[in-house]
Parts: structure tokens; C-alpha cells; sequence
């Protein structure tokens, strides 16, 4: 059973001055817990007795773990149909154990701001084998429940670092590519690009940001092939999923 504590607790977690205090994030469901689950221990763990009898074998003893029915999950869930399992696991550090990789393909998103299409820009990274994701620091917390249930698990395995970008692109060689999504930038399908680099990818609304903008070598730009009226642009993570795709493939042939 929840105690009024422990619902308060939780349902704080929703608020990111109360993550960030606790050093928790908010995890539900048997594929994002599962996943969480092999790389990292749990703080505590909410379940109905059906998930504890089939996973408890994959579960520390010294874990806390309390038993919930389906109406307890319900009010404690931030889902509208929770599923079995919620979880609060603890924020990781990856800025404090990741070193930048020069030799690695990795993404940067300056300003994104809709926790869907971060979630999806996390779980687009995990397909196309990129590890790294640099954050803005006015980027939308990757530890809001929202991004968290959207990224299907693959928040897992995604190193996610708040940063600010601009200091970041001044301590690389001015050789090292940084690609950035432009609408002045040229046919991404005509331009060479190489197998590392760093990916911008900028504001749903504004695009890539000024400070950013200057500091980018390669312009890239999607092309439309549309030959009459047409979208203005396209959502940033469908445009991070055509890049990163562009880029896999060039590396594949």
C-alpha cells in the first residue's frame, strides 16, 4: 500500500526543481523500467503483484519495493493507462564519466523544447548507434516523465549531457565537423560527411540559435521535393531521424 508520503513524493517528481532536489527521475512501464533496469538500480519500485512474481529474480534484495494494486498504480501513474510498473531511478551523471569522442558521431540539440520530440530525438539516436546527446541548457529536462516514457527505453542507453553549446563548439579543432540543419545550407544528399562529427539540430520554432549558428562549418539542408506549396519545415526529430539516416547510410556504402 502508498502511503500519503510516498504518493506526495512521487507526484512532485514531476516538477523538475524537484527532480534535480532529489536526484530522481520517473519511470514507468515494463519496457522503460526493464530497460532502465539493466544499467542502473532503482531508488524504490512500485509494482502489481503480477510484475513483482515475474521479475523479482532480475531485483536486488535490498531494494524497496512495494506491492500496488491497479487503482494504487493509477493515481501515482502520470500515464493515463499505467502499466504494471513505476519506478524512480536515480539521475545519472554522464557529463561527470563521458569524455567527448572526436572520433564518434554525436547529437546536439540547441533549444528543443517539446518533450515528445526530445523523447523521440533519444530513442532516434539509440537506432542509429549514437551514443551522446549534448543539451542546451534551455532544452527541456530529458528526466520529465514525458521524455522519459517517450523514449521507449532507450533513454538506457543514451549519454545526455547539459552543456552549454557554445563554449563546447569553441574547445574543438576548427577542423573537427560540426554539421548544423540550416534552411541556407546545402543538399545534405549532395555534401560530403564524414563518420564523426557533431549533429545540431536546433528550436522547434527558431531554429539553431545565433551563437550556435556561427560556429558551424557544414550547412546542411533537406531538400523539399514538393513542387508546388509545401510545409514550411520539418519537426526536428523527423529532421534528426533523416540526417542521422543519411549519415548511417553513407558510412554503410
Amino acid at each position: 500500500m502508498i502511503s500519503k508520503n510516498q504518493f506526495k513524493f512521487i507526484r512532485q517528481l514531476d516538477q523538475k526543481k524537484y527532480r534535480r532536489r532529489e536526484g530522481l527521475f520517473v519511470a514507468e512501464g515494463t519496457k522503460v523500467v526493464g530497460d532502465l533496469l539493466q544499467r542502473y538500480q532503482p531508488h524504490s519500485l512500485f509494482a502489481t503483484a503480477e510484475w513483482l512474481a515475474a521479475n523479482r529474480s532480475v531485483l536486488s534484495p535490498s531494494l524497496a519495493m512495494t506491492e500496488v494494486s491497479s487503482d494504487e498504480l493509477q493515481r501515482i501513474s502520470f500515464q493515463q493507462h499505467p502499466q504494471q510498473v513505476l519506478a524512480l531511478f536515480p539521475i545519472p551523471d554522464h557529463a561527470a564519466s563521458t569524455a567527448f569522442q572526436p572520433s564518434s558521431l554525436s547529437l546536439a540539440l540547441d533549444g528543443v523544447q517539446d518533450p515528445g520530440n526530445l523523447g523521440t530525438i533519444i530513442r532516434i539516436a539509440d537506432w542509429f548507434g549514437i551514443k551522446t546527446i549534448y543539451c542546451s541548457e534551455d532544452t527541456v529536462d530529458a528526466w520529465n516523465p514525458k521524455v522519459v516514457q517517450a523514449t521507449m527505453g532507450s533513454i538506457a542507453r543514451i549519454n545526455l549531457i547539459y552543456i552549454d553549446l557554445p563554449e563546447l563548439l569553441d574547445t574543438l579543432p576548427d577542423s573537427f565537423p560540426v554539421y548544423g540543419t540550416l534552411l541556407d545550407g546545402e543538399d545534405i544528399y549532395q555534401q560530403p560527411l564524414s563518420e564523426n562529427g557533431l549533429i545540431i539540430m536546433g528550436n522547434e520554432g527558431n531554429g539553431i540559435s545565433e551563437a550556435v549558428r556561427t560556429r558551424i562549418n557544414n550547412r546542411l539542408l533537406i531538400p523539399s521535393f514538393s513542387q508546388g506549396d509545401t510545409a514550411e519545415s520539418l519537426n526536428v526529430a523527423i529532421a534528426t531521424a533523416i540526417t542521422c539516416s543519411e549519415f548511417r547510410r553513407r558510412k554503410a556504402t
